[in-house]
């Protein structure tokens, strides 16, 4: 292997994270007959298949498999090294991967465009999935930092609390509880509930507390997204609890009431989560940094109105 050169080794990392020669030509800006030639000068090297193709499809072989795990070890140790001297020199540059659970849509971009603006040489990209999704991400170490509302159990991890996240029972504005004080919670469980999926920690919350006092939740149906709760409550399907994140934009809707229930809004937080022995790089730094530094005041615009919530003047 001390006879491949990077350039081969960038090549094959596109063309087996892309399973195409073409679109790993077009993301490296070279012609696919140049990629081909890469890939064979490479395979020569090493001696054996690292890609198959059956039919139109091209696939890893086991070989190939382990290669890319070391192109990705590679060029993450290069992109490090390159932050650490750009750090030194007294630049914030660099690559940052953020991987977010769905609820933290509502607030995450807001935040990037003030970190986008102190730190304009750091370029950042964000995946959005579901829970499950993002602990398959982190066990696979495809990204720098996780925001979750609740850390894994079952992993070794690090949990770096950021911003709070209280969740608050949201209803129709025409719903028989609206504009009443102190709500006793038993009230609510001969309420419908619209939940999100099986693991969302929503979800989980909101179970445990119920369970907590000696409750369950009288679900009527599961949707697969925070947007899809809000107007299943606006069209009378049922009640739900929902982070008050994500009615950010929705404080002065007509059609949803945040009731007032005793024990709520439920305190929670938010949390930027990483593998326990991961070496965070100077980018994932900087923005852990700035999370900890700027995020609740950029979220207290928002909260102050809730319901029975106070803010957290120390963070």
């Amino acid at each position: 292997m001390k006879h491949a050169t990077l350039r081969q080794l960038q090549v094959f990392e596109s063309v087996a994270r892309n399973l195409s020669y073409s679109r790993a030509a077009e993301e490296l800006h070279l012609t696919q007959p140049t990629v081909s030639i890469q890939i064979k000068q490479l395979t020569d090297i090493v001696g054996l298949p690292l890609l198959e193709q059956i039919g139109k499809r091209i696939f890893l072989t086991d070989m190939g498999r382990e290669l890319l795990l070391l192109c990705r070890d590679i060029f993450k140790g290069l992109s490090q090294f390159e932050m650490l001297i750009a750090d030194m020199h007294g630049m914030k540059t660099g690559k940052l991967r953020l991987a977010a659970v769905s609820t933290a849509k509502y607030f995450i971009p807001r935040l990037l465009g003030s970190f986008y603006a102190l730190y304009p040489g750091i370029e950042v990209s964000l995946h959005v999935t579901n829970r499950e999704r993002i602990l398959q991400r982190m066990a696979d170490n495809e990204d720098d930092l996780y925001m979750l509302g609740q850390p894994p159990e079952h992993m070794d991890v690090q949990a770096e609390c950021f911003m709070e996240n209280p969740l608050v029972v949201l209803a129709p504005s025409s719903h028989p509880l609206s504009g009443k004080k102190n709500i006793p919670l038993q009230r609510l469980a001969d309420e419908p509930f619209l939940v999100r999926e099986q693991g969302s920690g929503t979800r989980l919350a909101t179970e445990r507390f119920f369970s907590e006092h000696g409750l369950s939740l009288k679900v009527r149906m599961e949707l697969g997204s925070s947007e899809a709760v809000k107007q299943g409550v606006a069209g009378g399907l049922g009640i739900a609890v929902v982070s008050a994140h994500t009615l950010a934009l929705e404080r002065n809707s007509k059609e949803l009431s945040i009731l007032d229930v005793a024990g709520f809004p439920i305190r929670r937080q938010w949390y930027a989560v990483y593998p326990e022995d991961k070496r965070l790089t100077v980018a994932a730094s900087t923005f852990l940094d700035f999370l900890k530094r700027e995020s609740q005041s950029e979220a207290n615009r928002y909260l102050s109105d809730i319901p029975g919530f106070t803010l957290n003047q120390d963070q």
